[in-house]
């Protein structure tokens, strides 16, 4: 990084930033919309949530976070909306055990609120009403995710 991010002893300082947001792939299926307009709308909802990252550059990364939203309306498929939200970080002077959380955890915490606006945009184009995909708690599943690897 440059000159900015050093200390007084000449180390690099830690530095986080988003660079670039963006929406990397998205899918949106409703293959009985008709049918499902036309029944009281009381939906059951599944969502399924993955992250994930890979380095671009030294000191830039991608991550990911993916979002899968089912809904059945009286045992019939209402709709599938899938969504990778992704963005840019420029990351440095981290330890790794650090930066594998940034990545892990504070990025995924920076995109959730696009990823949950693209949704339910994509929703609403549908005919279907906005999606309160409820706040996650990202630190939570990023222990939860150790615990299991380790």
């Amino acid at each position: 990084m440059s000159e900015k991010n050093k200390d007084k002893l000449g180390t690099e300082s830690p530095f986080f930033a988003l660079q670039k947001i963006y929406v990397k792939n998205s899918s949106f299926e409703s293959p009985n919309s008709a049918m499902v307009f036309q029944s009281e709308w009381k939906p059951s909802i599944t969502l399924d949530l993955n992250t994930f990252y890979e380095p671009i550059e030294e000191g830039l990364y991608e991550a990911v976070l993916s979002i899968a939203v089912t809904a059945k309306n009286q045992e019939k498929l209402a709709f599938v909306v899938e969504v990778d939200q992704a963005a840019m970080f420029a990351i440095t002077g981290f330890p790794q055990q650090q930066l594998d959380e940034a990545l892990g955890s504070a990025c995924p915490a920076v995109m959730f609120p696009y990823v949950r606006e693209t949704i339910d945009h994509i929703l609403l184009k549908g005919g279907f009403p906005p999606l309160m995909i409820a706040p996650v708690n990202f630190d939570a599943l990023y222990t939860e995710k150790n615990k299991k690897s380790a």
